[in-house]
């Protein structure tokens, strides 16, 4: 059920309708929110296409509505993308969803490939954590979503985000954006291009970010989980001749946040032992917490938290226009450095106290693409790609005083002194990842009407790991007995596996044109991602060996329809609407196993689980002053088979096992829905003519589960946010405008999660609070 503050929203809007309605004077035209422009380009066939021709469900972001709206990163689009799903507990740890699917929820195992593609002119970004950095010079986002593997290089089984920047120009310009608001918050953005030859361009940007946290540490007595962000871009524009130019790009960017914490947001009852729960374990120890009041945003945590992340790279891109097509070269290089500290325990006990597992990740792609049309019926695209990955990960793990009592059982032996305080684990893991993949697409236009879109994909991998992990610390016994106890906990583990997989997968598209105003389509697809590795630890056999059955993870199999149609009902009003089911064999997910302790967990797959749901997008220009925008979303998404799923936290310390099947996946709301609007008016300010505005973007999701297994204590409830806008545009350039997110100061979680230890305490990661400010943009 909608809130009365969503309602209450909707009616804004309209009372801002009747007063659009009166304005008769002749005014600039208004920036529409989300689908601004009439055309955009959203497949690799480099073919510029109005939205509403394209038979695929997309949402578009234009670059004055990203900034406005304060869309910071990639993160801060499922405010305005009903469908796209983010969570976050710090850059390694981070997921982007579409529907529901894409990277299993919970912590991030490198041994898998991302569901959802990111791609920044055309380059495919392997790291989630790239989501988290501040858009640099952005010209246009695209939301795909389905899946998108006969047309972009790295297969996506879920759907891609297309990410296009502002080319180098021989047109000298230069943009500058400045922003303050609460909480410290300082943001600088600046770009400058033009000519460097009379056949070279160049282009050099910059963003900055830095803002307060949001959370009080009693311990440390400083704020954490804050912002601290630069990054760079440059690119080289070679006009080599009239069929063919080079760009050359480079990036950098680096994260130095203090964060980020999660704090105590409650305690389960579970199955175990009364003296193994929350409340006794904290008793034991004359413990709590500064707040069990998530929103009171203290936390105790004992350990620095720091977020410390690197990432850049180089591509080179060429276009070169021949015979009746567009050949397109995409070579680039990445590099991403993870250098992390948390408190995994969440808690100012010294139960964990040291949890870092730096790691560092480099990246080739390579992308040949041809695209353009044999005849007027016929186009098409066909393409190879090559991916090489390797990641190094160092970690190190340390128990404290308080790890025996926390963690084991209590008795004699668990309760000797020193058994567990200094007890830690280094590991070292190697991995090598390869991908390979032709595929191309047509386009056959059968009639006036009736399109047939074919197409095809082969793709291999190949993957591999070196995992070891040895033991130290703690109090150095021969007890067999305490050296088991010891070894729940942490236990040493070495292992390799390798795996390689080949498939075919493709889809067919079927686009009929009703009439002027309606087009509509249907859409089978198969799409596989890729092979699994556990890169973070694998079970014991019974005989004490390493499981290594559990290391590889098997691809997932996806099959998918859609049916949609777009429609333009009136001139300057668009509707659209598609209804999908895709359904997924062997999905990929974490499951948790005492038998390799109580804080870590492993990768696995679930027999079938299927999502489905109906989408409904629209805008309209209901006068030159006044337009609308909205996204509603309905998502069913279901085990449809899993029964050897992890159990709730309520259920610890019962089976180990239990079946799942029919319970809702998570991570995913059954609705989602974001509504905007835009008043202007032509005046002036401070003598300089151009038009004020103002303008509300509202979004809404309804409960869902933050759980692999759905958990009556893990559920994030429904919320509704309201972001507001007051601003005037001038007619020479620059912009100013008043800004407020989380207009109400709702309060809500992003996520919540178990505290590693199986006690009973959970702990949530509260959303922001209402943050307000000002922008001053300008372009000459």
């Amino acid at each position: 059920m909608l809130p009365r503050r969503f309602f209450a929203f909707a009616f804004a809007l309209g009372v801002m309708a009747p007063m659009a309605a009166a304005q008769t004077e002749a005014e600039a035209p208004p920036v529409v929110p989300e689908v601004r422009g009439e055309t955009i380009t959203v497949t690799a066939r480099r073919v510029t296409e109005d939205l509403q021709d394209v038979p695929i469900p997309v949402s578009v972001l234009t670059e004055d509505f990203i900034a406005e709206t304060g869309a910071l990163n990639v993160g801060r689009l499922r405010e305005i993308v009903p469908t796209l799903q983010f969570y976050s507990t710090n850059p390694r740890n981070t997921s982007i969803n579409i529907r529901g699917l894409g990277a299993p929820f919970g912590l991030t195992n490198d041994g898998l490939d991302a569901g959802v593609g990111l791609y920044v002119d055309g380059v495919f970004y392997a790291r989630p954590a790239a989501t988290t950095l501040d858009f640099i010079d952005v010209s246009q986002i695209e939301v795909l979503r389905g899946p998108q593997g006969t047309l972009f290089g790295k297969n996506t089984t879920a759907g891609a985000i297309n990410i296009t920047t502002k080319r180098p120009s021989f047109t000298p310009e230069t943009e500058v954006e400045l922003t303050y608001g609460n909480l410290g918050f300082i943001q600088a953005k600046g770009s400058i291009t033009g000519p460097l030859t009379d056949k070279i361009a160049g282009r050099l940007s910059f963003s900055g970010t830095q803002r307060d946290g949001t959370l009080y540490n009693v311990t440390e007595q400083n704020d954490i989980n804050d912002l601290n962000n630069f990054g760079l871009r440059g690119q080289l524009l070679f006009d080599v001749s009239d069929t063919l130019e080079v760009i050359l790009a480079a990036d950098t960017t680096r994260q130095r946040p203090n964060g980020y914490a999660l704090v105590p947001a409650g305690v389960a009852p579970t199955l175990r032992a009364d003296n193994r729960e929350y409340p006794a374990l904290a008793a034991f120890f004359n413990y709590a917490p500064p707040s069990f009041n998530a929103f009171d945003r203290l936390t105790d945590a004992d350990t620095f938290h720091q977020s410390h992340q690197d990432m850049g790279g180089v591509s080179l891109t060429a276009n070169w226009d021949v015979g009746p097509g567009t050949l397109t070269s995409i070579t680039a290089w990445r590099l991403w450095n993870w250098g992390p500290s948390n408190d995994r325990d969440f808690l100012g006990l010294p139960i964990t106290t040291v949890s870092a597992n730096p790691s560092e990740q480099t990246q080739w792609t390579q992308e040949l693409r041809y695209a353009g049309d044999l005849n007027d019926r016929l186009g098409f695209v066909v393409g190879a790609f090559a991916f090489s990955q390797e990641i190094n990960s160092t970690g190190n793990q340390v128990q404290g005083s308080a790890a025996a009592r926390w963690l084991l059982a209590p008795s004699a032996a668990a309760l000797t002194p020193g058994l567990l305080t200094g007890y830690g684990q280094t590991s070292d893991i190697q991995s090598d990842n390869t991908s390979a993949a032709l595929f191309g697409q047509l386009e056959w236009q059968v009639s006036d009407k009736l399109r047939l879109l074919p197409g095809l994909r082969l793709n291999y991998d190949e993957k591999s790991v070196d995992y070891d992990a040895q033991v130290f610390g703690g109090l150095q016994t021969t007890n067999p007995a305490l050296i088991a106890l010891q070894r729940s906990i942490l236990a040493p583990l070495s292992y390799e596996a390798s795996a390689d997989d080949t498939n075919i997968s493709g889809q067919i598209t079927a686009a009929y044109e009703v009439n002027d105003r309606v087009n509509a389509y249907a859409t089978y697809a198969t799409s596989f991602k890729p092979i699994g590795l556990n890169l973070g630890g694998i079970p014991n056999d019974a005989a004490g060996n390493p499981a290594l059955e559990l290391a590889t993870v098997e691809p997932e199999d996806v099959r998918h329809i859609e049916f949609g149609i777009k429609t333009e009902p009136f001139d300057n009003v668009t509707a659209n609407l598609t209804a999908y089911e895709t359904e997924i064999e062997d999905y990929q997910v974490g499951v948790v196993n005492a038998q390799i302790g109580v804080l870590r967990g492993y990768l696995a797959n679930a027999e079938t689980v299927r999502v489905r749901g109906v989408e409904f997008d629209g805008r309209a220009q209901l006068t030159e002053n006044f337009s609308l925008y909205t996204a509603l979303a309905y998502t069913d998404g279901k085990y449809i088979s899993f029964p050897d799923a992890p159990p709730a936290l309520e259920d610890t310390g019962g089976p180990q096992a239990v079946d799942i099947s029919g319970t809702r996946l998570p991570g995913i709301s059954e609705w989602s829905g974001s509504l905007g609007g835009e008043y202007n008016r032509a005046g002036q300010f401070l003598g300089r003519s151009g038009e004020y505005f103002t303008a509300l973007d509202g979004f809404y999701r309804s409960d869902f589960s933050s759980s692999p297994t759905e958990s009556d204590f893990l559920t994030v409830d429904g919320y509704a946010l309201l972001n507001g806008r007051i601003g005037f545009r001038s007619d020479n350039g620059w912009d100013v405008f008043l800004w407020s997110k989380n207009l109400l100061d709702e309060e809500y979680f992003e996520l919540l999660a178990a505290q590693p230890g199986n006690s009973g305490l959970y702990v949530g990661q509260p959303g922001d609070p209402r943050t307000y400010g000002i922008t001053l943009r300008a372009s000459f």
